[in-house]
């Protein structure tokens, strides 16, 4: 039996058990996926200063994120159709966060709605996130799902008014459930385990949605009305009013641009997550990791200021923060937990992303999450 120790390791025993469709899906860019490839390989240009006869008894990887004590600074992103990667993906996923003490974030295009996830977590806080529609009557009682499953915080997403070029996606025909073709049955005929997991659960739709919205009671109309629900008109005014209508913690993900930043300092929200939707929107733009110094200088004391994208290691949280990173998000690296091995895997994968975090914090010469700054980086190896 192979030994994990890496979320490489995790990765590998995942695209052996999930059909191609859905691993393509999670681990794949738009266009050339020049921006996806760049999130990973930006963070491993960035060098460590290892410091030595340093006291490190007492470590805590402890911190906060908008003002939530955390055990590390880590949220579980949101990923669409994780319920398609194992059976109650959401839920198990869930579990694994609530366990760990750190956010879980259910994102609208889940499989298992909210009210599952919030059944399945015995009501533990957990966020939502937001896909902005043109429909604000679904938006409005969406909103209202979210508040009444003991949501704590709302994340909009603002970089997905149109949908990047995914070329893997329009090559397999993604769908979920997945359409019976003769390619795809022989491909999921060799995954008995997420077959038979499959079988097994009766989510297999978006949950959010199905059932939710008039007209809208199967896959078949489904997707008719997400081609036509996205919202280009999306604007800064927009997240004005789900502010108002939310009244609790908000969190913007999808800033890249420094102007951007500044403008989400001036809509009051509480957080911005520096995304690029893991290089799955706008291919050939800049990583994460490279965008996030100038928006921390910027407007770092105004709010506080997320990232994601390319994090597969405790290490790159930890650059992340040194950079001024209060909290970061994983996507892929859970997913690849929870495809190999359901709710143990992602339990797996926070296990290794802690371990790593806290071994390379005590080697540069730190004990506490607070005391991570730019000094524990080498000069000319890490963007400014």
């Amino acid at each position: 039996m192979t030994v994990i120790t890496t979320i490489e390791d995790l990765r590998v025993l995942y695209k052996k058990r999930v059909p191609k469709m859905f691993y393509d899906y999670a681990d794949s860019g738009s266009w050339t996926e020049s921006t996806y490839r760049a999130n990973e390989d930006d963070f491993q240009k960035i060098k460590f200063r290892q410091r030595v006869a340093v006291n490190m008894e007492g470590r805590s990887t402890a911190s906060t994120m908008i003002g939530q004590q955390v055990a590390m600074p880590v949220a579980i992103a949101p990923t669409g159709l994780t319920g398609m990667q194992h059976a109650d993906g959401e839920i198990l996923a869930a579990r694994a966060a609530k366990k760990f003490g750190i956010p879980f974030t259910l994102s609208t295009m889940s499989i298992c709605s909210i009210e599952d996830v919030s059944k399945g977590t015995d009501g533990h806080p957990f966020w939502f996130q937001l896909y902005v529609m043109r429909d604000r009557d679904f938006i409005e009682r969406l909103i209202e799902r979210a508040r009444a499953a003991n949501c704590s915080a709302l994340v909009i997403t603002l970089d997905l008014q149109i949908l990047g070029q995914r070329h893997k996606d329009l090559k397999n025909g993604l769908s979920a459930p997945p359409k019976l073709t003769i390619a795809n049955m022989i491909n999921i005929a060799t995954k008995p385990r997420w077959a038979l997991g499959m079988l097994g659960t009766s989510r297999r739709e978006f949950g959010n949605i199905v059932g939710h919205v008039k007209g809208v009671e199967n896959m078949g109309s489904l997707s008719a009305w997400t081609a036509q629900q996205f919202d280009p008109r999306l604007n800064w005014g927009d997240v004005e009013w789900i502010k108002k209508r939310w009244g609790a913690k908000i969190i913007l993900k999808g800033i890249q641009d420094v102007e951007d930043a500044r403008l989400a300092v001036e809509s009051g929200a509480d957080a911005m997550i520096v995304s690029n939707h893991g290089g799955r929107q706008l291919d050939g733009a800049q990583s994460s990791i490279e965008a996030l110094p100038a928006i921390v200088d910027a407007v770092g004391k105004q709010i506080e200021v997320h990232m994601d994208g390319g994090i597969r290691s405790g290490q790159d949280v930890l650059k992340a923060r040194a950079l001024g990173a209060q909290g970061t998000y994983i996507g892929r690296a859970f997913l690849y937990g929870l495809g190999a091995m359901g709710q143990p895997g992602v339990e797996k994968a926070l296990q290794i992303i802690h371990n790593e975090l806290d071994l390379t914090m005590a080697f540069c010469g730190r004990t506490q999450m607070d005391t991570v700054d730019k000094s524990i980086l080498l000069p000319g190896t890490f963007p400014q």
